[in-house]
C-alpha cells in the first residue's frame, strides 16, 4: 500500500538564499518529504518524493535540452493536477526554458472555446513546444495544428527525444522562472514575466512573515496549477521550505468539496489556502454528520485571498467546523496578484479576521473609509464591511494614489501602486500593456482600489469594475451581496455591471442564477431585488434571472463580470455601442438556457 511522504524531515528547515528554483529542489531533494496526489475518491494514487521529481526533471531536461531551443524559449504546459506537469516544470528549469503554465478547464463554452483559448495563449507565448497530460492531450493536438512547435503531446512523446549529454548552464537570478498568466477577468490574459529572483525573494517572505514557516508543517491543496496561488503558493512553495504536499485535482474538489476536509484531517494538515468561494462552497456541501469525522485542530493557517474576501461566508465556514477542532484564528487574511509572483501582505498570524464596518454613502461619495461601531450601524443607513489584509511584506514600497496622481491620505480610498523585487520584468510580448502597468521608475499599477489604515491594506474593489451611476459610486460587489442575502441565491450567483442606457448614462444590471423554477416566485424575487438596491443605493437597476451555471469564470475560477456583460448583451441582442431599450427594464425573467460563454 502506498504511504504518503512523511511531514518531519531531516534537512534543516532553509526558505531562502537560492540563485533559483533548480537548486531550491536540489536542497530540498536530499530529504524525504515529497508531493503525494489523491483520487476523487480520496485514495493516494501517486507518491513522489522530491528526490525523485529532481530525477526525473534533469532526465527529461537532458530531452529537453536535444531539441536545440534557444535558451529561454517557451514550454507551454497545460496544468492539470498532475505529477508530470511538475516534472516538465522542474525540467525546464534545469533545461534552461521557460515553462508557461495553461488553463486545464474546459468550460461551458465547450471544446471549441477551450481549444480556441489555449491556441491563443500558444500563440501570445510564441511557445516552441507543448505538453498535456494525457486526458488533455487532444485539446492541446487541435490546438497546437498549423503552429511551428517542435513537439506536441503527452511526455511519451517526449521521452522519444534522444538526450543530450549535457546541459546548459542553470538559471541565473535574472533569468525568467516561468510565465504566468493572469486570470483575464477584464480581457484576454497576459502573460507575466517572473525572474527567478523575483518569485524566490516573494516566497522567502511569504514563507518566513506570511506563514512563518515551521518544522513539521505540512501542506494541502486544491488549487489550480495554473493559478498564482496555487502554482507559487502550493507547487513552489514546499519545494523551498522542503515540505510535503498534499495534492486533490481542483473538479475534484468542485465535485466533493468535503475531501479537501477530509484529508486535512487525515494526514493533520496545518496550511492550506482558498478563496473565499471555496469556503462557502465547503459549508454548503458539509452535512452534520460529517463534521463529527474531521479532526481540523492542526489547521494552523487557513489562507484565504484571490478574491474580494466576503467575511460572513468565512464566518459560516468557522461556526459549522468549530467542533471539528477548527479555530477562527486560522482564517490568514492576504492581498496579491500574478504580477507581484503572488504575495503582497499578510494579515497577523494568529488574529483570524479583522474586518471594518464602513458608511457605505461616504465611501462611495467622498470615497472615505468611516468606521461605524456597534452602536452607530443602526443611525446609518447603508454600511459596508471590507477585511485587514494586512501589512505589506518587507521591501514593498507601498503608495495609495487618488485619481489626480497625489497620494491619497490615510482612510482615503484611492489606487494601489506598489513596487518591489518581487513585481515582474513586464508582460511577455505586449510593450503597450507594460507600460500601462509599470512606471519607468518601477511603480506597479496594480488596478485595485483601498486604503490604508496604520501599517494595513483594506481592498475595496477593481477600478475597472466600479460602477457609476448618476454620479454615484457603486461598488459591483455591494449588488451581488444584496442578491446573495436572498434565499434563492446562493454566493457566486450574481454578477453586478454596468452596460449605457439610451441617454449615454450608466445603467446598473444585475444578473442572477436562479434555482427558482415557478415564474410567480421569480417575479417576486425580481421585484424584490429591484426594491432593495432602489432602497440602499438610490438607483434603478436591471435584474435578469438566468439558469444554473450561466455566468462565466475565467481561467482561475473567479466570476468574470466583463464576461458576464458581454454575454447579458448578446443575450438581449444588443451591441456594446448602442443604447438600451426602455422596454427591456420591464422585461419578465430570463428562463431560457443560455448561450455558452467563454468566460
Amino acid at each position: 500500500m502506498l504511504q504518503p511522504t512523511p511531514t518531519e524531515n531531516s534537512l534543516p528547515l532553509r526558505t531562502s538564499g537560492y540563485r533559483s528554483l533548480a537548486e531550491a529542489l536540489d536542497y530540498a531533494a536530499r530529504g524525504t518529504t515529497g508531493c503525494n496526489f489523491y483520487t476523487g475518491r480520496g485514495e493516494l494514487s501517486r507518491v513522489m518524493p522530491y528526490a525523485e521529481l529532481r530525477l526525473r526533471a534533469i532526465e527529461l531536461a537532458h530531452r529537453l535540452h536535444a531539441l536545440g531551443l534557444p535558451r529561454g524559449a517557451r514550454i507551454a504546459l497545460v496544468a492539470d493536477t498532475h505529477p508530470d506537469f511538475l516534472v516538465f516544470f522542474f525540467a525546464c528549469q534545469y533545461a534552461g526554458l521557460v515553462p508557461v503554465p495553461l488553463p486545464a478547464a474546459v468550460h461551458l463554452g465547450g471544446r471549441a472555446a477551450f481549444v480556441e483559448h489555449l491556441r491563443a495563449m500558444l500563440i501570445d507565448c510564441q511557445a516552441r513546444a507543448a505538453f498535456a497530460p494525457d486526458s488533455f492531450a487532444s485539446f492541446l493536438e487541435e490546438a497546437a495544428e498549423g503552429l511551428a512547435l517542435e513537439r506536441v503531446g503527452p511526455l511519451e512523446v517526449f521521452q522519444q527525444l534522444t538526450p543530450s549529454a549535457e546541459l546548459p548552464e542553470p538559471p541565473a537570478p535574472g533569468d525568467l522562472a516561468y510565465l504566468q498568466y493572469t486570470s483575464g477577468s477584464t480581457r484576454f490574459p497576459r502573460g507575466t514575466m517572473i525572474t527567478q529572483s523575483a518569485v524566490l525573494h516573494n516566497l522567502a517572505g511569504i514563507l518566513q512573515y506570511g506563514v512563518q514557516i515551521r518544522r513539521g508543517d505540512r501542506f494541502m491543496s486544491w488549487l489550480p496549477y495554473y493559478h498564482d496561488m496555487g502554482l507559487v503558493g502550493l507547487i513552489l512553495g514546499p519545494v523551498v521550505s522542503q515540505l510535503s504536499v498534499d495534492y486533490l485535482g481542483t473538479r475534484e474538489f468542485a465535485m466533493r468539496p468535503r475531501l479537501w476536509l477530509s484529508l486535512m484531517s487525515r494526514n493533520k494538515s496545518t496550511i492550506s489556502f482558498s478563496p473565499p468561494f471555496g469556503f462557502a462552497l465547503c459549508a454548503r456541501r458539509l452535512r452534520d454528520s460529517d463534521v463529527a469525522s474531521y479532526d481540523l485542530s492542526a489547521w494552523r493557517v487557513a489562507g484565504v485571498g484571490a478574491e474580494m474576501i466576503r467575511a460572513p461566508w468565512l464566518h459560516r465556514f468557522a461556526d459549522i467546523l468549530e467542533p471539528a477542532g477548527f479555530q477562527r484564528s486560522a482564517f490568514l487574511p492576504c492581498y496579491g496578484m500574478a504580477e507581484c509572483s503572488l504575495a503582497v501582505s499578510f494579515a497577523p498570524l494568529g488574529q483570524g479576521l479583522d474586518s471594518e464596518w464602513l458608511d457605505a454613502d461616504r465611501l462611495a461619495e467622498d470615497r472615505i473609509a468611516v468606521t461605524v461601531d456597534r452602536d452607530e450601524q443602526a443611525s446609518i443607513r447603508r454600511l459596508t464591511e471590507f477585511v485587514n489584509c494586512g501589512r505589506p511584506l518587507p521591501d514593498y514600497e507601498v503608495e495609495v494614489r487618488t485619481d489626480d496622481g497625489r497620494m491619497a491620505d490615510e482612510r482615503e480610498c484611492g489606487v494601489i501602486h506598489l513596487r518591489g523585487k518581487s513585481v515582474m520584468s513586464g508582460y511577455a510580448n505586449n510593450a503597450d500593456a507594460s507600460s500601462r502597468a509599470l512606471s519607468a521608475d518601477g511603480w506597479l499599477n496594480t488596478g485595485d482600489i483601498g486604503y490604508r489604515a496604520g501599517d494595513s491594506l483594506f481592498i475595496t474593489g477593481r477600478a475597472k469594475d466600479l460602477l457609476i451611476i448618476n454620479g454615484r459610486n457603486i461598488w459591483p460587489q455591494d449588488l451581488e451581496y444584496v442578491a446573495e442575502q436572498q434565499p434563492e441565491v446562493r454566493p457566486e450567483d450574481a454578477s453586478a455591471f454596468a452596460i449605457p442606457g439610451e441617454d449615454g448614462s450608466d445603467v446598473a444590471v444585475l444578473v442572477v442564477q436562479c434555482r427558482e423554477q415557478d415564474s410567480f416566485r421569480q417575479a417576486d424575487l425580481v421585484e424584490r431585488l429591484k426594491q432593495r438596491i432602489q432602497s440602499e443605493f438610490g438607483i434603478a437597476c436591471l435584474i435578469e434571472l438566468v439558469p444554473l451555471h450561466t455566468l462565466p469564470r475565467t481561467s482561475s475560477g473567479k466570476l468574470s463580470r466583463s464576461g458576464a456583460r458581454l454575454d447579458f448583451l448578446k443575450r438581449n441582442q444588443l451591441e456594446q455601442s448602442q443604447c438600451l431599450s426602455r422596454e427591456l427594464v420591464d422585461r419578465t425573467p430570463h428562463t431560457e438556457a443560455a448561450e455558452p460563454s467563454r468566460g
